[in-house]
């Protein structure tokens, strides 16, 4: 038997310590390769440790809420045989071109196992482990993606798959939280996030004299975000300029290029990076909005750090920043926009990713609203909100006259802070950013 030490991995360069919120496995539990530890909580972003080796937990060394620095050790546990001492503490390498057998899965002979399951063209995260289940028990990615996962925000552990594959090859009915993938179901043009379960932890609630009303505590995460948005609104005086756009050559172009760059880039090309874009654009046209303030000193940024606002299925809020946006053409915005997107549903961001942003993008429009006031995300001094698309008549104006014609129109909303950014800046800020999307390029190449 040896003894292996897990330390508190590194999150970031600028974060040197997390709060334990959770310990998933208790002392004398079993532990397999990938299995989650503990859940952590920086002042940014929540997180799973996983386990990068198999045995059993000896000793929790910190306590729910206690804080613990970057490289403690926070748990013994006990393996069988030597430690390798190249073992990474977060991130657990399994082999995918030979796995080990798993226990109580039947193994194929060579000569009858089917192609790898092709991970790519899924959102959702899956460990090293579980893809490794799937591929040696040949479960597409589609039956996969609809496996309801018990870990944190849903991700599927190897516990859900194991028991998934023990109903399905006992020939039995799957359990109700497998749902059945249509076949004929069109692909929507915006898929929205997946329907999750409630985070396991449980939030203490209890019921009014009355019994009908329920006292519901805030977790950790609405806490902070709360007391962010009122130290915003305290801070900045909120100004909010609308700007309505013909955006009708950048949606017939996206959907004429959508199709091909998914199968030349592996990638789905939403209109965020586009957005983004012309922001970036529209922040070297005006670098005074790209700015932070200092009780009377204005800080004018170098970089152009764009946030983008993503909602968590628990119904929270998380910004990740795409660093130098300004210098990423729309292939590298696309997959960034994309990694950024599916790592915050999984709670996969390291706590730098949602640091350092200068100037904040969020799209009401993915819930459907035409037009928002966003609340400035500090210490920034500016905020685009853009709505929904819809198709409406307007005035068009043409060499024989003016005529009216079905086009996709948006509405764009920029909150700004008033002390260092005036009337005049917003408005043709959020002006410029509508006109690179009205002269969007049909014929532009990606």
């Amino acid at each position: 038997m040896a003894q292996y030490e897990l330390l508190l991995p590194k999150m970031g360069e600028s974060v040197a310590e997390a709060t334990v919120i959770k310990w998933v496995k208790q002392p004398g539990d079993a532990i397999d390769l990938d299995d989650t530890i503990l859940e952590i909580a920086t002042d940014k972003v929540d997180s799973e440790v996983p386990s990068p080796v198999a045995g059993k937990l000896v000793k929790q060394l910190f306590q729910e809420n206690d804080v613990a620095q970057v490289g403690d050790i926070i748990a013994i546990i006990e393996t069988e045989g030597s430690i390798d001492a190249n073992v990474e503490e977060t991130a657990p390498v399994v082999s995918e071109e030979k796995p080990e057998p798993i226990p109580g899965i039947a193994q194929l002979p060579v000569e009858n196992v089917a192609a790898p399951t092709d991970f790519s063209t899924s959102e959702r995260f899956y460990s090293p482990l579980v893809k490794s289940i799937a591929s040696q028990e040949n479960i597409s990615i589609s039956e996969l993606d609809a496996i309801k996962g018990s870990g944190a925000d849903g991700r599927l552990n190897k516990d859900d798959l194991l028991n998934y594959i023990a109903n399905r090859s006992g020939g039995t009915q799957a359990p109700p939280s497998v749902v059945a993938a249509s076949v004929s179901a069109p692909v929507a043009e915006k898929p929205m996030p997946p329907i999750m379960d409630a985070p396991r932890a449980s939030k203490p609630s209890t019921t009014s004299v009355s019994g009908g009303d329920e006292i519901i505590e805030m977790d950790r995460m609405r806490k902070l975000i709360a007391d962010h948005m009122v130290m915003s609104k305290t801070t900045s005086p909120h100004v909010t300029s609308f700007v309505e756009a013909d955006v009708t050559n950048m949606v017939l172009w996206r959907n004429k290029v959508k199709n091909s760059f998914e199968k030349r880039e592996n990638e789905k090309i939403t209109f965020t990076p586009i957005f983004i874009e012309a922001v970036a654009k529209a922040i070297k046209d005006f670098p005074m909005i790209n700015i932070s303030v200092n009780g009377t000193q204005i800080i004018k940024k170098r970089d152009i750090n764009i946030g983008m606002a993503a909602a968590l299925p628990s119904g929270n809020l998380i910004v990740p920043v795409i660093r130098n946006a300004d210098q990423l053409n729309l292939v590298g915005l696309t997959k960034a926009v994309n990694d950024l997107a599916l790592r915050a549903r999984n709670s996969k961001l390291k706590p730098d990713e949602t640091q350092g942003g200068t100037f904040t993008l969020t799209n009401v429009g993915s819930f459907g609203n035409v037009m928002g006031t966003p609340i400035i995300n500090q210490p920034q001094v500016a905020i685009l909100a853009v709505g929904a698309i819809k198709k409406k008549p307007a005035v068009l104006e043409t060499e024989h006259g003016d005529v009216i014609a079905i086009r996709h129109m948006m509405f764009l909303s920029l909150s700004y802070d008033h002390r260092v950014v005036d009337g005049s800046l917003g408005g043709m800020f959020v002006r410029r950013v509508a006109d690179y999307l009205e002269t969007w390029d049909y014929n532009r190449e990606i």
